[in-house]
């Protein structure tokens, strides 16, 4: 399945400001967490990601750091701020709306047809 471009877009900031709430990460972990969280179908880029994360950053909502892993690679850590938490939140709420409207029109999309009879 191919999810389209708009709704990527739209859910990639709380996704990530929602993955950096459970703590530090660097790039390809927070790419890793997409794809598990997804089941799979979510396969985020480099390309899509460091962008995002640079402009979280300009916004305030991102610091990050440079550290070094367990193997001794110098990697770059991002973490949410508290603007950021104040973001993620606002944001929950926001997706909170849409997604119990859109269940609503499913739901109702799902019930069978009745016919009316006109006596």
């Amino acid at each position: 399945m191919r999810i389209e471009k708009d709704l990527v877009a739209a859910s990639a900031t709380p996704l990530v400001l929602g993955i950096l709430s459970d703590g530090d990460l660097y790039g390809y972990a927070i790419l890793k967490r997409v794809s598990d969280l997804s089941g799979g179908r979510m396969q985020w880029t480099d390309g899509m990601l460091y962008p995002l994360l640079h402009r979280l950053e300009r916004l305030g909502y991102v610091s990050s750091s440079w550290g070094t892993s367990e193997a001794g690679r110098r990697r770059k850590h991002y973490a949410i701020t508290p603007a950021g938490r104040e973001v993620l939140a606002e944001r929950q709420e926001q997706w909170s709306v849409v997604a119990d409207a859109l269940k609503q029109v499913w739901q109702a999309a799902q019930r069978p047809v009745v016919a009316e009879v006109w006596a």
